[in-house]
């Protein structure tokens, strides 16, 4: 079965994470893709496949016989989407021969050139999206169907391969994928996340990141008798945003450059609270747009009185790199079984994070792989299924590299 096959059974089960849920998985139809994904695994010869109560699936696909002593290798992905973004009844669609330009969705919104200059590259292809009515949920279904596919090669091709240990988890988008991680039992040595973009991409930088809400409690008078006495806690929301960097957005950075990404502003008069996404790739400048967050919080409260703004920061991952760099076969390999595959590997830095982030900084070094997916969390979402099938073919290339190559070699 090749990977966009399995991707259009994956995409039609509704995984959405709920980040307000306080609950593990945050929301239990994670539970539907986890099950179906055991029986395929069991399916395809790995019998020890389970999800456990926390909706982690784990498997393990046993060395060949003359691999035992090569490297243990994890293959791990994500099976929830991103609430910023409806993942119910998503319809894909499948564009045989696409042209290259605009393309309009049956909801009638429209894939343009001008905001996806990447489009034209793909003339020729099989295009897969949704309607246009939701995300598609290629971030990261495509990693999953990539990492099944492989498996049912390595077994039906009878490839030579080191242990394989298998994970597909929950909630990677809310950031909580790896809080229930178990890295000893998983067994590998080293692993990698398919949760990339264009294929031929790798990735092991990634942003630091934290989320930052502030709760402001206001004071509530008559507006006809509220001078020196009101505290509008809405108002106080806004002159807080304004107190950061107008141009350190999303919207007006890029590369290496980091920003303040405000979610969400709620309230009244008498409570409001708002909250950010903090993110820099620099760990000293990260360090440093917190320490603004909180000089903003002493100043007003120093304005208002004590006890108006209260700031809590919970820290999200790390950069990944300084846990990857000692191990630099992990690109090196990556980068010729890219070769091997027929592309030019492109090494980016991710302007987000992975589960692989937070398990590099848990011992498991775990730098990320492209599956072919463009313009995630979104409804513009969009993949091909000739990069599904580069993607799986560079993947399994880099697992029958790792079979020749000893543990501690």
């Amino acid at each position: 079965m090749r990977a966009y096959e399995r991707f259009l059974n994956y995409v039609a089960i509704h995984t959405t994470s709920d980040e307000f849920s306080g609950t593990h998985p945050s929301a239990a139809r994670q539970f539907d893709l986890a099950r179906l994904l055991v029986h395929e695994l069991k399916e395809i010869g790995l019998s020890d496949a389970h999800v456990n109560g926390k909706c982690y699936v784990y498997a393990t696909l046993p060395a060949t016989p003359g691999c035992e002593d090569a490297v243990r290798l994890g293959l791990i992905a994500h099976m929830d989407t991103s609430p910023d973004c409806s993942g119910e009844n998503v319809k894909p669609i499948l564009h045989p021969n696409y042209d290259g330009k605009d393309l309009v969705l049956p909801s009638g919104r429209v894939l343009d050139v001008e905001s996806f200059p990447h489009l034209p590259s793909l003339a020729g292809r099989t295009l897969i999206t949704s309607d246009g009515s939701t995300l598609l949920g290629a971030d990261d279904k495509a990693g999953i169907s990539e990492i099944m596919t492989v498996l049912e090669r390595l077994q039906s091709e009878h490839l030579p391969h080191g242990k394989l240990s298998i994970a597909f988890t929950p909630d990677e988008e809310i950031g909580e994928g790896a809080d229930y991680f178990d890295v000893r039992s998983f067994g590998a040595d080293y692993a990698y996340t398919m949760d990339g973009g264009a294929e031929g991409e790798l990735e092991y930088e990634n942003f630091n990141a934290a989320a930052a809400t502030f709760t402001i409690r206001g004071f509530s008078v008559h507006p006809g008798s509220a001078k020196d006495i009101m505290v509008n806690a809405l108002l106080v929301a806004c002159e807080i945003n304004s107190l950061l960097p107008a141009r350190d957005t999303p919207r007006d950075t890029d590369g290496y450059e980091g920003f303040y990404h405000l979610r969400r502003l709620t309230g009244t008069i008498e409570d409001a609270e708002i909250s950010y996404l903090v993110r820099d790739h620099s760990y000293s400048w990260f360090e440093g747009r917190l320490a603004t967050l909180r000089h903003i919080e002493k100043v007003l409260n120093e304005k208002y009185g004590a006890g108006t703004v209260r700031l809590s920061i919970r820290e999200q991952y790390r950069n990944m790199k300084e846990q990857i760099v000692p191990c630099m076969h992990l690109i090196e390999n990556a980068e010729a079984a890219t070769r091997e595959a027929g592309m030019e590997p492109k090494t980016v830095a991710i302007r987000g994070g992975t589960d692989g982030a937070r398990l590099s900084y848990m011992g498991l070094p775990c730098p990320n792989l492209g599956t072919g997916g463009y313009a995630y969390h979104g409804p513009c979402e969009h993949i091909t299924v000739e990069g599904m099938d580069l993607a799986a073919d560079m993947l399994l290339r880099l697992v029958c590299r790792y079979a020749a190559q000893k543990r501690n070699a």
